[in-house]
């Protein structure tokens, strides 16, 4: 394998990316890498799709379930635990094989991060404390009058980044953009890696995603949001977010039928593949893009 040091594995949800690590691994002897912001965490293994115990006891994975609902993790804690990760592997010459649909983990791998300070835990808890209960417009309306140039950016409907560029803001008196020109080098630099993005017809994921949900509520998703909804976590943290988990949990409160909260289940995630596409064409131009059927034997074919 030469200098490679890391296979990456992108594409959008349902698309057979585990499958296909998971043949990768068996066959180098690699590392199964998690790059997908909810799959960190522990307490949805059935909605977000996590490897099941039988795939994890077939080879081994590494950054999945590890993170408990109740943090905020970020790109920036991904990037430090991938780190760290790394310079384990390679001290055991084992291949990392990174497989994920955020976009964001690949790029920051591949790219570097925008050298942003870390927020002190008191100005981040004040940021939080302040937000509690305002809606996310209003949210984003706050950050559009003091950064309007980072608001632009981001959708009123992602509160968690809003929240981050507030934070930013309170903690440097600067605003995100300021930062986002500087990056600190990768941890994979250009020649130690080789990236794919498996890319199926647009009809054939969409029926994939339906499916799946639809799988996923049969083996006890709606029993874990359950589970989750009783922790009363904040509503703004990244694991109450997870596609299928915000329409699910207003079943359990009467707001709407088990049909109804699927059908938005299925339909936020269909949109999450969409933007996951665009991303991956406009900010990934380094993944080969290949059908998910061909990917096996041509993932296989480039590391001979």
């Amino acid at each position: 394998m030469g200098r490679i040091r890391a296979i990456l594995i992108a594409g959008p949800t349902a698309s057979g990316k585990s499958a296909v690590a998971l043949t990768l691994a068996q066959r180098t002897g690699g590392v199964v890498v998690n790059a997908d912001s909810m799959q960190v965490y522990r307490d949805l293994r059935i909605l977000t799709a996590r490897p099941t115990p039988t795939d994890e006891a077939a080879a081994e994975h590494r950054l999945y379930g590890h993170v408990d609902g109740a943090e905020n993790y970020s790109v920036g804690r991904w990037l430090d635990d991938f780190r760290a990760l790394m310079d384990e592997l390679e001290a055991a010459r084992r291949l990392a094989i990174v497989v994920g649909g955020t976009g964001m983990y690949f790029k920051a791998a591949t790219q570097g991060l925008s050298d942003i300070p870390r927020t002190p835990e008191a100005v981040r808890a004040r940021v939080r404390a302040e937000a509690e209960g305002v809606a996310s417009a209003e949210l984003h309306a706050r950050l559009a009058a003091r950064d309007p140039q980072t608001a632009a950016r981001l959708r009123p409907t992602d509160p968690q980044r809003v929240l981050r560029a507030l934070e930013v803001l309170e903690a440097t008196g600067r605003p995100l953009a300021a930062f986002q020109g500087a990056r600190a080098a990768p941890i994979l630099p250009e020649g130690s890696w080789r990236g794919f993005f498996l890319a199926p017809e647009r009809d054939v994921v969409r029926a994939a995603i339906d499916g799946r949900f639809l799988a996923m509520i049969a083996a006890g998703a709606l029993e874990e949001v359950a589970k989750l909804a009783m922790r009363k976590l904040d509503p703004a943290l990244p694991i109450m977010r997870a596609h299928g988990a915000p329409a699910l949990m207003a079943h359990l409160r009467g707001e709407m039928s088990l049909d109804e909260a699927i059908a938005r289940g299925q339909g936020d995630t269909r949109a999450y593949a969409k933007r996951q596409f665009t991303f991956a064409r406009h900010q990934l131009p380094d993944l080969r893009w290949l059908a998910p059927e061909d990917a096996g034997a041509e993932v296989a074919r480039d590391l001979d």
